[in-house]
């Protein structure tokens, strides 16, 4: 069980930002924090301080900005890829938020992929995976092209090349979210076919982060 301390600062923190957590969430998002703040000191899984009791921009970040896009995922999606996972986030909030979904992290870094799959043992998720690969190399394995119903990715920068591989693997009709910092670029509105723009929802107002929606063309229907 977490420390109390820690879950008045995650509940804290999402009040905030307008959420109301189940108990379940935030007993969840606390473990997955407390578990990063251990690895982190050994391996080097984010640059955010972290601490015991949580720090409110570590938190907001990691925890509660996945949690507000959790909000714009399609109610009919049954599975999530997130394409260089790192440290967990934003994958591992986004399934906790999410639990029907399944998941599969794609980490190419040996000991980052390690501490993902122990989070998936501490969490007790089912039907979640880590694959040790680049994902450039990933979409090769022909089961998992068009295979998945959201997409997510943070990055600073997302180049036309970039989404158009990972769009490989989302079925028609899906969705890709794309999480942006302050400061970062925006994905284009005119996405690379057959990609196209939704919406950008702003996240967090104190970060500045916001959400690019895109969307996959669904297949059109012969007569």
């Amino acid at each position: 069980m977490a420390s109390l301390e820690l879950l008045d600062r995650i509940r804290l923190r999402s009040e905030v930002a307008g959420l109301s957590l189940s108990d379940a969430l935030l007993e969840g998002l606390a473990c997955y924090y407390e578990l990063l703040t251990k690895w982190n000191a050994k391996v080097n899984l984010t640059a955010f301080r972290l601490t015991s009791s949580g720090e409110d921009e570590a938190i907001d970040r990691l925890l509660i900005e996945p949690v507000v896009a959790s909000r714009y995922v399609s109610s009919a999606a049954t599975s999530l890829l997130d394409a260089g996972s790192g440290g967990g986030s934003p994958a591992l909030p986004l399934r906790l938020a999410l639990p029907h979904l399944s998941l599969r992290m794609v980490e190419s870094r040996t000991r980052k992929a390690a501490f993902l799959r122990e989070a998936i043992r501490a969490l007790s998720l089912r039907e979640a995976w880590v694959e040790a690969s680049r994902f450039e190399e990933l979409i090769e394995r022909r089961e998992l092209r068009e295979s998945v119903d959201v997409v997510s990715v943070r990055a600073v920068r997302v180049e036309p090349d970039v989404l158009m591989t990972l769009q490989a693997f989302l079925r028609p009709g899906g969705q890709m979210l794309v999480f942006k910092g302050a400061g970062a670029e925006d994905v284009m509105r005119v996405a690379p076919p057959p990609l196209t723009w939704l919406a950008t929802h702003p996240l967090l107002e104190n970060l500045g982060s916001r959400l690019v929606l895109l969307e996959k063309a669904r297949v059109a229907v012969r007569e």
